[in-house]
């Protein structure tokens, strides 16, 4: 008797499929320890590897390293307002 070869569900991350996980992880750009972290933390659904990895990179590049905060760009000048934010501040009269 003839039986199908089961298919794999194609919206889940198998990491006992070595080749799935290299493909993810190349897509994703991400490392073992990171999608696996990702898997144990939120499930094995792509869409949400996908969604998670997507997050992580935007709050990895969001807080640039090296940058002086608005506080201190703040007390550097002063306080000193140019003349375009003083015309964007003042109100306009008719």
């Amino acid at each position: 008797m003839l039986r199908s070869k089961p298919q794999p569900i194609r919206n889940k991350l198998g990491l006992i499929d070595r080749t799935q996980v290299c493909l993810v992880e190349k897509r994703l750009e991400l490392s073992d320890t990171e999608l696996t972290a990702i898997v144990s933390r939120i499930g094995n659904s792509l869409s949400a590897i996908s969604n998670e990895a997507a997050m992580q990179k935007a709050n990895s590049l969001q807080q640039p390293s090296g940058l002086p905060s608005a506080a201190v760009i703040t007390s550097v000048t002063g306080g000193e307002t140019t003349e375009a934010e003083a015309a964007a501040v003042a109100p306009i009269s008719w």
